[in-house]
């Protein structure tokens, strides 16, 4: 008997699920199972059916729908999302009911009523990695969505999502009406200023790099200047590829002014244009373009500088602003892998490493003086290291202490160099006091680099200062207060925290970090230690298991590895917490 073959489509598929069901069941059955209905049938059924979907079915905390547009189905789950914010705003936070949403466009196999095959699978899973209240889309849903709604899409990243056997490229969606009730951040005793990410004019959209570079050296030079508070480039971001308000962007991140700008390259020429506003009253305060050939690119970043500095403080001495000039190379096409490096080393997969980690290489034979090539490339092991990537780990390592210490030997005024080369030296090879002298001076020499802060704050964990790591990750987050990389952040606070054996607040800062990244390793593994230590066993054995799927070689005879304390007694607390969560030995 032949079979009828399948019933196979491409359509919009949309999975949403209830945020912690189990707890509020725990904490109230019948109520939470009655309101999740009222729910469903006042605000969530009738939006589908309005924007043209069909639930496919019911998951208990959820339900599966799909849709013939997936402009239908964003629209949809962006009024859910709007429905039920409104819908729980008399509602005590820890009683509220939030659905999180996934979208994905894919080919899916009809039967009996019901979809099934990969489309629906990566659907799920996005859904799992959504934050309460949030929507996140597969690469492929945002090419199709991009430009059409008024939403902002934030690229998280390539994610190695459960049970999908390649990694699946995640934007985190955001609704502007909810962006615009963010808090306001309180201006700096200081002039601050954000430096927005440059439109690629160029008719190359690979040279999207490009733009970006220019972006990034000119917030590094920027920050050379001790008076000036300059916004992180992470923050700064995630208005990538939007039409944003400057006034909103003065309030989201609490700065005065807001540059921003084009970059077009065509041949061997490049034009950069320039404009600076006043965040508060939207004013144009200066606007410039400057014009040359390819090989003179980094004097033009640099009169860009000095002319927004400049136009900040116009009684500045010309001594200080030749002062905040930087020495780069002047090998362009060594400066072209080093950025092409940056865009890679930023999408946290496997082959993005191996392949950032080329790319620094070449720089480097292409310049032997590249300081930051040499930072970026050992940073590369150290991700390596972290995440369970090393194959051979008495050679990477090695290979990673020697460019740490050629980093570190050339970055002079490089504070790239000097903050990734000084903690690959703590975490690597555990050269604790050399580390700390070199990333002491990485922050001396660009005060306003968020990564450095960031870093010193791990670097203060691993040797066992506490209160140093969390002062040093505060002024993190205040110069980049949206950065994408918030969870480690929120990772090394929860270390600190534990540290100090505050065991609730280290478990509340890693659930933050797990949140913004669920792959994270070292938060999954603070997370497990602090709530076994706080005798709350099911949550660390959960998270445990979960940290073992990422890395099953994980023992506690290499836990130093992954957390290289530099005292014992730090490393044999944290040992002990994840051995009551069922780390092997």
């Amino acid at each position: 008997m032949t079979r009828a073959p399948l019933v196979r489509r491409l359509t919009a598929i949309f999975a949403a699920d209830v945020a912690g069901y189990s707890r509020l069941t725990g904490m109230d059955e019948e109520g939470t199972h009655v309101q999740l209905k009222e729910h469903l049938r006042v605000l969530i059924d009738p939006k589908i059916a309005a924007y043209r979907g069909h639930i496919v079915k019911n998951t208990g905390d959820g339900l599966l729908a799909e849709f013939n547009s997936v402009v239908d189905a964003m629209r949809c789950a962006v009024d859910v999302q709007r429905g039920m914010a409104e819908r729980n705003s008399d509602v005590p936070a820890n009683n509220r009911i939030e659905f999180r949403i996934g979208i994905n466009v894919g080919d899916v196999i009809q039967d009996n009523g019901d979809i099934f095959g990969d489309g629906v699978n990566v659907a799920a899973r996005l859904e799992a990695i959504a934050e309460p209240g949030g929507i996140c889309v597969s690469d492929d849903a945002h090419r199709q969505l991009r430009d059409k709604l008024d939403v902002v899409f934030d690229d998280a990243g390539e994610q190695n999502l459960k049970n999908i056997g390649r990694p699946v490229r995640v934007f985190k969606v955001r609704d502007r009406g909810a962006a615009s009730h963010r808090p306001t951040l309180a201006l700096p005793d200081k002039p601050s200023i954000a430096v927005l990410p440059f439109q690629n004019l160029s008719a190359d959209p690979e040279q999207e790099y490009f733009a970006d570079g220019v972006v990034e050296d000119i917030t590094m030079a920027l920050s050379l200047f001790r008076w000036l508070f300059v916004i992180a480039r992470n923050s700064s971001f995630t208005y990538k590829g939007r039409h944003v308000d400057v006034k909103q962007v003065g309030r989201e991140l609490g700065v005065r002014y807001v540059l921003e700008g084009s970059v077009r390259k065509a041949g061997n020429r490049i034009r950069i244009a320039g404009q600076l506003i006043d965040a508060e009253t939207g004013a144009h305060l200066w606007a410039d373009r400057f014009e040359g050939a390819l090989e003179d690119m980094f004097d033009l970043q640099d009169h860009v500088t000095a002319r927004v500095i400049s136009a900040i403080a116009p009684k500045l001495q010309v001594e200080e602003i030749r002062r905040a000039k930087r020495k780069r190379t002047e090998n362009l096409t060594a400066y072209d892998f080093y950025l092409r490096g940056l865009a890679k080393i930023r999408r946290w997969t496997m082959e993005a490493n191996r392949e950032a980690l080329e790319l620094f290489c070449r720089a480097i034979e292409l310049d032997r003086g590249l300081a930051c090539a040499y930072g970026m490339a050992a940073w590369c092991y150290v991700q390596r290291k972290a995440r369970g990537w090393m194959i051979e780990p008495v050679r990477e390592s090695a290979e990673a202490t020697r460019l740490a210490r050629k980093a570190v030997h050339l970055g002079g005024d490089d504070a790239v160099a000097l903050s990734r080369g000084g903690y690959a030296l703590a975490f690597v090879a555990q050269e604790f006091d050399d580390a700390a002298a070199f990333m002491d001076r990485g922050l001396a020499v660009s005060p306003n680099l968020a990564e450095a802060w960031t870093l010193s704050g791990w670097l203060r964990v691993w040797g066992g200062e506490p209160d140093l790591a969390l002062e040093h990750v505060a002024r993190a987050m205040r110069l980049s207060p949206l950065d994408p990389s918030m969870y480690g952040m929120q990772g090394a606070m929860a270390y600190a925290h534990f540290l100090a054996s505050r065991y609730d607040v280290a478990s509340s800062c890693a659930e933050k970090g797990m949140r913004d990244n669920p792959n994270f390793l070292l938060t999954i593994c603070i997370f497990a230690a602090s709530k076994a230590l706080a005798g709350q066993l099911e949550p660390a054995q959960k998270a445990m298991a979960r940290a073992l799927e990422l890395n099953p070689d994980l023992r506690a005879s290499n836990l130093r590895d992954l957390a290289p304390f530099r005292r014992a007694e730090d490393l044999a607390t944290f040992a002990k917490g994840l051995r009551k969560a069922g780390l092997p030995e």
